[in-house]
């Protein structure tokens, strides 16, 4: 299993510039507000619950260097926004509910984390994610339009510039 994760973490990281150079149509956001996924207490969550809020959705796994390093200004940059009622949502591609758990406690991940289990990877190509890399985040408006999106990790400048574009 090891092997498989740092396969998939090198492909992660030889993808992303590649990825991130093409650019196309903006995503539908119906294959989000239709997918359930599973919450850290084993309950099945709606995405459709969401609809109507800003978001950011971002989807990340353990395994992936670039994701790791996102998510702690994911975590500042939701702080600040927060009380402009923007929501983010973490998605991991991951089966391990317990890791999962343990993962978001020592990153202070204080906003919703959904498991993908065997959902991600379809759901991140219906998003606008060809190839399924990682981290690939989706910005949503109150309105259920994909505003941005972008795979590949975040910088700051980006994350702000994300979350006011969900907010407009």
């Amino acid at each position: 299993m090891n092997r498989k994760k740092n396969i998939a973490a090198l492909a992660c990281c030889l993808l992303l510039p590649l990825a991130a150079a093409a650019a196309g149509p903006a995503p539908s956001s119906k294959p989000l507000f239709a997918a359930t996924l599973t919450d850290l207490a084993g309950r099945p969550v709606k995405l459709a619950s969401f609809h109507g809020r800003p978001l950011v959705v971002n989807f990340w796994a353990r395994w992936c260097p670039p994701c790791v390093h996102e998510i702690p200004d994911i975590v500042e940059t939701r702080a600040r926004f927060k009380s402009r009622g923007i929501e983010v949502i973490g998605i991991a591609m991951d089966n391990s509910t317990s890791s999962v758990r343990e993962f978001t406690r020592r990153f202070h991940m204080d906003y919703p984390v959904l498991l993908a289990k065997d959902q991600g990877f379809a759901l991140l190509q219906a998003l606008g994610d060809a190839s399924a890399g990682l981290p690939y985040t989706l910005v949503v408006d109150r309105d259920g339009n994909v505003v941005a999106s972008k795979l590949g990790r975040m910088s700051k400048p980006e994350m702000e510039t994300a979350f006011t574009a969900a907010l407009n």
